[in-house]
């Protein structure tokens, strides 16, 4: 599902106050961290990632990174904060991605 630009403006609204779930440190970002990004889209379709001082990871790789392995759209970079959103495929959590296809 490619994101068209009004698509993309509500996911960073609804985006605007959750906090990062996953912060991308020192370790770097792995297989094991990968698959927990996976998991929580799959539950809440919208999580914001983030990238502590430090790690070595800059956020555009980290976006390339989970954008190919996990088959999601990162929406935002903010500096070290990555909004990312993926459909979920079980229909009870589809709540957003409902709204998404409404706009």
């Amino acid at each position: 599902m490619e994101l068209r630009g009004k698509q993309k403006r509500f996911l960073r609204s609804q985006a605007h106050h959750l906090h990062p779930i996953f912060q991308v440190g020192k370790g770097g970002l792995n297989a094991e961290m990968i698959k927990q990004v996976a998991e929580a889209l799959e539950k809440r379709e919208l999580i914001k990632v983030s990238l502590l001082q430090n790690t070595d990871e800059v956020a555009e790789e980290v976006a390339a990174v989970l954008e190919q392995q996990i088959n999601c759209q990162v929406v935002q970079i903010i500096g070290r904060v990555l909004v990312v959103f993926k459909p979920s495929s079980q229909e009870k959590y589809q709540k957003i991605s409902n709204e998404v296809k409404g706009i």
